[in-house]
């Protein structure tokens, strides 16, 4: 009965030990190792950012097409097998809270604002923060800037600035007012101005070669703004269709990243008045439904009294709707006393 037992549990011993072995030989394999692939296509897979089996797995046929010229067939196979390898699948609710543990709330200076956002800007989601001109949109996004290296000291800020509003000047009077180094804030701070949609779209993408290949430690994505070249470049209703289709494929290239390198992504979003709206707040954000489902945290800036901002939570995944007042002053984002 005994030597039952021990067979028994070494039996388990044993097949526990071969699943590790086979999960670990299944984590270790590269594009290198997937059927039909060779160094050539692998190159130009690892050209345009498909890197390992992840972004090969969540990734279309035509995507793939694109990028190399293979055929139909080929690519689908790629992606059954990229699929198959890292056993993708469901996954507990208290594996899920494990890791959310890694989330990190970058704060604003403001604990009005970051309680309205449930303790900060969370790493791994979309913030976007809509409002007319003046409402802090843009000051928000400096004062994150300087404030996510408080999280680490090798963080990591960047910023895809659209409407030429990064000033280095205003990053030195917020790193002051945080009693941080000027200039190792402004180091760890990669701007790059786009000139189109097309351009701001390239640039999301290539944070990813930040990370990758410069081995940086991405903490923060500014965009600032979002919608302002796809508002100029898609004019009338003949152009809509094409004009959400693109802002939705660059908000999901954008929420990828951030769940993939755990790292917090801030869009601002311009406005339009609603002529049609007679009583009430005629203010409506750009960007339509397409724009409001790939945020994850949705929040309206409006101008208070006497110099002060408020920030109201309009959608969020668990919090309730909610609002809380600052102020801007030269040293960063502060509570209305």
């Amino acid at each position: 009965m005994e030597q039952e037992l021990i067979v028994e549990v070494e039996s388990k011993e044993d097949s526990r030990r071969k699943r590790k072995e086979i999960k670990m030989e299944k984590q270790e394999k590269t594009i290198y190792d997937l059927p039909g692939v060779g160094a050539a296509t692998a190159e130009k897979l690892i050209a345009v950012g498909f890197t390992d089996l992840m972004s090969i797995a969540v990734a279309s046929p035509s995507e793939l097409i694109d990028a190399t010229g293979m055929g139909d067939v080929l690519a689908k196979k790629l992606i059954a097998v990229a699929r198959s390898s890292l056993e993708m699948g469901f996954e507990s609710g208290e594996e899920l809270l494990k890791r959310r543990e890694k989330v990190i709330r970058i704060q604003s200076g403001s604990k009005a604002l970051n309680s309205l956002l449930g303790g900060g800007f969370e790493t791994g989601a979309i913030v976007e923060c809509f409002g007319e001109f003046g409402s802090g949109k843009t000051q928000i996004g400096h004062a994150l800037a300087v404030q996510c290296q408080k999280v680490d000291k090798d963080a990591v800020a960047v910023f895809i600035d659209t409407e030429n509003t990064f000033r280095p000047e205003r990053i030195i009077q917020l790193a002051k007012g945080a009693g941080m180094d000027e200039e190792q804030v402004l180091k760890n701070i990669k701007v790059a101005r786009a000139y189109n949609s097309d351009h701001q779209m390239l640039l999301a993408e290539k944070v990813e070669d930040l990370i990758k290949k410069q081995g940086l430690n991405v903490k923060l994505v500014v965009v600032d703004s979002l919608t302002a070249h796809f508002r100029a470049e898609f004019i009338g209703r003949g152009t809509l269709a094409e004009r959400q289709q693109k802002l939705n494929k660059h908000m999901h290239t954008l929420l990828k990243l951030a769940d993939a390198h755990n790292f917090c992504v801030y869009v601002t979003n311009q406005v339009m008045a609603r002529p049609d709206v007679f009583f009430g707040d005629p203010t409506q954000a750009i960007g339509g439904h397409i724009v409001a489902h790939a945020s994850t945290f949705r929040v309206y800036l409006r101008k208070g009294k006497k110099g002060t901002r408020v920030a109201k939570l309009v959608d969020s995944p668990s919090l309730p709707e909610s609002e809380a007042g600052f102020y801007v002053d030269e040293s960063g984002i502060k509570d209305v006393e």
